[in-house]
């Protein structure tokens, strides 16, 4: 039998898993200190919820699941859609808009959730990204104000903070902002997602790679250039905006700009944690469902993204028959992890580890000891294990001095 996990997933080792559990811990409480509760949705959805078109290029990548017993049908089956009606989830939005819709009437509003566990994704995978890997989201539903971001980034940076991280950006960008931007250059109503999509590509191939794309699906010269112009302007936090604002005419969503201009400074004067705030016109967030205020989180330990949102004010309402405004964060957990480790993270503050070891022929009276006394250590919140003592005495000592166990003792019987 293959002895190696399923290509895109891994198998997590002692050392990473405390990491994890650190940092689960950490995330849980200080979330809870700013009023999320912990919720839970299944790992399975219905497969035509995951294939809401509300996923962007992320309903490419579901692992979908054969329908069972008589509703299995193979020898009738034309298509993909016969066979199979539920999928692993690929991420936790969709569910989560989906669960609200079903226990609204039980849920406070605003509510505030927080949501942990895996999610799959049949992706290529890199350093960093897995098929299954874990997420970890806030989202506040029900708050239509801006107040939600502002707490969501908060919140998030204040978890940043406590798990060791500074000098990051939170990259700061709005739909709306987006859609005037293209359609004061020009661009019809029916070219501006694949615009975007090109447009996000901009860390990657720059400001010509993207002039040249553009170009290269027919779009007017005049139009492109216009367009790029744009992302020229200069400026820190309120007066490139500004400088926008009045670039793009009646095409302006003032509203937004003014708004975004409060998140920003609003963070900026809040923040517990060392980051900046800046607004990034390339911003862009590949999930169609984004309406209004996004962001990302940009760290140069690893290079991308890790970790982004923002308000989804129409997805709730694909379930529910009415709109419910919506905005969440997702903190790139695995991303996180990755990180923490290559830098040799160490938990804090662990218990004090005793390890008590028996020689194979020890009598009942030994064994007595070495429980009692490992009892007594538990009781005063130390780690204690008892094992039996092997021939390689001294390769045992060291493989416990790694685990962390600062104290090994050999039980022996006390002599008269």
């Amino acid at each position: 039998m293959n002895k190696k996990p399923v290509n895109g997933m891994k198998d997590i080792l002692p050392d990473e898993m405390a990491v994890r559990d650190f940092c689960t811990d950490v995330i849980t409480k200080t979330y809870a200190e700013f009023g999320f509760q912990r919720m839970e949705t299944p790992a399975m959805e219905s497969i035509e919820n995951l294939q809401s078109r509300q996923g962007g290029e992320n309903e490419k990548l579901i692992f979908k699941i054969l329908k069972r017993g008589e509703k299995l049908h193979l020898d009738t089956a034309e298509t993909e859609e016969d066979v199979t009606d539920c999928g692993m989830r690929y991420d936790l939005t969709v569910p989560l808009a989906r669960y609200y819709a079903n226990h609204m009437a039980e849920l406070a509003s605003p509510f505030k959730s927080l949501q942990i566990g895996p999610v799959w994704r049949a992706d290529r995978p890199q350093r960093g990204r897995y098929r299954q890997f874990t997420q970890c989201d806030i989202d506040i539903l029900g708050e239509e104000s801006i107040l939600a971001e502002i707490e969501l980034i908060l919140a998030t940076t204040t978890v940043l903070g406590k798990l060791g991280f500074r000098n990051f950006t939170i990259r700061i960008n709005d739909r709306r902002i987006l859609r005037a931007m293209a359609e004061a250059a020009g661009f019809p109503e029916e070219a501006l997602e694949k615009v975007f999509i090109i447009l996000d590509k901009m860390d990657k191939i720059g400001m010509e790679g993207v002039r040249g794309e553009l170009l290269g699906e027919g779009y007017a010269e005049e139009s492109v250039d216009r367009y790029l112009a744009l992302f020229g302007l200069t400026g820190e936090g309120r007066e490139v905006l500004e400088k926008l604002d009045e670039a793009l005419g009646t095409f302006s969503p003032a509203a937004s700009i003014a708004d975004l201009v409060t998140i920003m400074e609003t963070v900026e004067s809040a923040k517990s944690g060392d980051f900046a705030v800046a607004f990034d016109p390339t911003l862009v967030r590949g999930m169609s469902y984004y309406t209004g205020p996004i962001f990302e989180i940009a760290m140069d330990e690893l290079g991308s993204s890790v970790g982004g949102g923002g308000r989804y004010d129409r997805m709730i309402g694909r379930f529910a028959g009415t709109d419910v405004p919506a905005c969440g964060f997702s903190i790139g957990f695995e991303r996180i992890i990755l990180i923490l480790m290559e830098q040799g993270f160490k938990v804090p503050g662990a218990a004090e580890k005793t390890a008590y070891l028996l020689d194979k022929n020890a009598d009942a009276s030994l064994y007595a000891k070495a429980f009692s006394m490992a009892a007594k250590d538990r009781s005063e919140g130390k780690c204690a294990t008892v094992l039996r003592k092997k021939k390689n005495v001294r390769f045992q000592k060291e493989q416990l001095a790694a685990q962390g166990y600062a104290n090994i003792l050999d039980i022996r019987r006390e002599e008269n």
